[in-house]
């Protein structure tokens, strides 16, 4: 034992010479200039998948948590000591669609469906196909694409929309921060030791709508969401003020229609048809009242919850998911005081990457820096709306609607007249509802009288005049023999301009704007709006079930003959009538591609005089309304 003292300091000194090197800090994020720089490598970025448990839900009630699919690709550096942030896109659609049919839109007098079928159209995607993966990997993001439940390699039903639905990519960040678990394809448990815990979901139409839903659980590591195109309220998706309403181009989908579409797990009409059946009776498209149903798909009755920055995303032109989706959640995340943006584009129901992809990755790259990888960027100092308000020509506005804009009521008069008129009509004017003719050709009559609608215009303008915001139209009227309950309102803008169609024209201009990797150049071709020389426009149109004039979730029987003030809301805009053109607002019925069709012949009766039309302008555009 008395050897050992003596011995110990040699013993030292051995093992001090002979240690292995210190081990390698790990790799690190390259920031110039604010701004992530692309030091990573696409081509070397690792791909995994990971089922993740939804725990506490169990949509197929088959006594186990519903699961989805995680498919990850992260730089490989993550497996070094890399921890990266993650932007996610959770969708149902990753392995396509079903042939489902659309419920018919022509109805009896009682709005018994009349036997008509249409096939929804297939809408998909594929894994890592977008610019997410070209763009943001090499600057040390990962990206995680989300197979939701019901679909594909998930388990669990599709449910258009509710909790069990938001439910699955709320688990997927639960997992990313250490909270859920997780299983490789053998059923090892998986962890997510390279992520951050920091989250940017992002996505258009129902990969856009998920954000939002996910946002209103409060679900912590979720930093910012980036909703393109999306669903605010699926009830304001399907029906409009009470009436059974169609999204632009599916006429007569509803909220089965879409589950059942996506329904592409395994076994999936033996393990869900049942809720497939439920959905379809508790959407009523009988009287298209608002209820329970739709309550628990709205996601601003929970908007308080929301802890994430959210950069809003649409298209101005957008009849599929319809402008109100967008602007009444930014009207509610601004009164939350959410941290927020705004883009507004003349496209159609599209991602702005098609149109201005070269500002759009520069303000999403900011944005994600700052609110993923906490960079101090000065992106927050930007204006927070940008606006394109003719085709390729932007303007941006500290705030949006732009400082300024009031609500001025334009009148109805006599002989078609719409205006700032001192003297209201007293004369009656009548129209017939149809239902073979689409608005275009009815509007198309204008200036002429035609038995089926109501015109009103103002004189031609005297400078231009912008409306930014929700125009709102209140109509005296009464409703005579006939079984048709909507009325439906059209703003026009009357006047020859070059306007955009909704297509696309490539530039010949081809970007490489991130890395490639076969099949996947990194590039994309720079396009333009497609437009054409047109006589009018409509700008904007509006719905309502007559019966629901007081709430949505009540309808009430008209009595033939009598009397009613009608107020509802049109869809948010902002356009420019230019000098020049005249404002126009035309009142009809069945509105051909939105509204169930009734029998033709429902007689309505609008006193002018008592009917107005109010418009959001900026007060120095007032003027020259007359």
């Amino acid at each position: 034992m008395s050897r050992w003292p003596a011995l110990a300091a040699p013993l030292v000194l051995v093992a001090a010479l002979t240690a292995a090197p210190a081990a390698a800090d790990p790799p690190e994020i390259s920031i110039v200039g604010g701004a992530t720089q692309p030091v990573f490598s696409r081509a070397d970025a690792i791909k995994q998948t990971v089922f993740v448990e939804v725990a506490g839900t169990d949509s197929d009630a088959d006594g186990k948590p519903d699961r989805v699919a995680v498919d990850i690709l992260r730089p490989k550096e993550t497996e070094q000591g890399l921890r990266v942030p993650v932007i996610m896109e959770a969708s149902p659609y990753y392995a396509g669609g079903n042939d489902v049919p659309n419920h018919p839109v022509d109805v009896d007098e009682n709005g018994t469906p009349l036997p008509s079928l249409r096939a929804a159209q297939a809408r998909t995607a594929g894994p890592f196909d977008s610019y997410y993966d070209n763009y943001f990997v090499p600057r040390g993001y990962a990206v995680a694409l989300v197979e939701n439940v019901g679909s594909g390699r998930a388990t669990g039903c599709p449910t258009t929309g509710d909790p069990a639905e938001t439910a699955g990519p709320k688990a997927a960040i639960d997992w990313l921060n250490g909270r859920a678990a997780g299983f490789d394809a053998d059923g090892a448990p998986v962890r997510a030791t390279w992520s951050t815990g920091s989250v940017g979901m992002i996505g258009t139409s129902y990969n856009g709508t998920l954000p939002n839903a996910v946002a209103t659980t409060g679900v912590e590591g979720l930093k910012t969401i980036v909703p393109i195109a999306a669903i605010s309220s699926w009830y304001d998706y399907y029906r409009a003020n009470g009436g059974v309403l169609a999204p632009g181009g599916y006429q007569g989908e509803d909220a089965d229609v879409l589950a059942r579409f996506v329904l592409t797990r395994q076994n999936g009409q033996e393990a869900c048809g049942a809720l497939m059946d439920r959905i379809e009776a508790e959407q009523d498209r009988v009287t298209g009242d608002y209820n329970a149903f739709w309550d628990a798909r709205n996601y601003l009755n929970d908007v308080r919850k929301v802890k994430a920055s959210v950069f809003v995303a649409h298209g101005l032109n957008d009849w599929n998911v319809k402008t109100k989706q967008a602007v009444q959640w930014w009207d509610a995340l601004g009164k939350q005081g959410v941290e927020r943006k705004i883009w507004l584009h003349q496209g159609t129901h599209r991602d702005p990457f098609s149109l201005r992809a070269r500002e759009w990755l520069r303000q999403l790259h900011g944005w994600f820096d700052h609110w993923l990888h906490g960079i101090d960027n000065g992106v927050m100092s930007e204006p927070q709306a940008d606006v394109e308000y003719a085709p390729g020509q932007w303007s941006t506005h500290a705030s949006w609607p732009p400082p300024g804009t009031f609500t001025v009521p334009l009148r109805l008069g006599s002989g078609s007249r719409l205006g700032l008129l001192p003297r209201p009509s007293s004369r009656a004017e009548s129209f017939t509802d149809q239902k073979s003719r689409r608005a275009e050709q009815l509007i198309g009559t204008v200036p002429s009288a035609d038995p089926n609608r109501l015109a009103y215009l103002t004189e031609e303008l005297k400078a231009d005049v912008r409306v930014a915001g929700t125009p709102t139209v209140s109509v005296r009227a009464s409703f005579a023999k006939g079984s048709s309950p909507y009325l439906t309102a059209l703003l026009v803008d009357f006047g020859t301009d070059t306007r955009p169609t909704g297509a696309l024209t490539p530039t010949g201009e081809t970007w490489c704007y991130g890395q490639g990797v076969p099949g996947d150049t990194g590039c994309t071709s720079i396009r333009t709006h497609t437009v054409a020389e047109t006589p009018y426009k409509i700008v904007t149109r509006g719905w309502l079930d007559a019966r629901n004039r007081h709430r949505a979730d009540r309808t009430q029987p008209l009595k033939p003959g009598k009397e009613y003030t009608f107020t509802w809301d049109l869809q948010p805009q902002d356009h420019i009538f230019k000098k020049g053109h005249r404002i126009g607002l035309v009142l009809l019925s069945t509105d051909y591609d939105y509204t169930l069709r009734y029998p033709a012949g429902t007689e309505i009766t609008v006193q002018p005089g008592r009917s107005a039309l109010r418009l959001p302008v900026n007060l120095a555009d007032t003027t020259a309304l007359g």
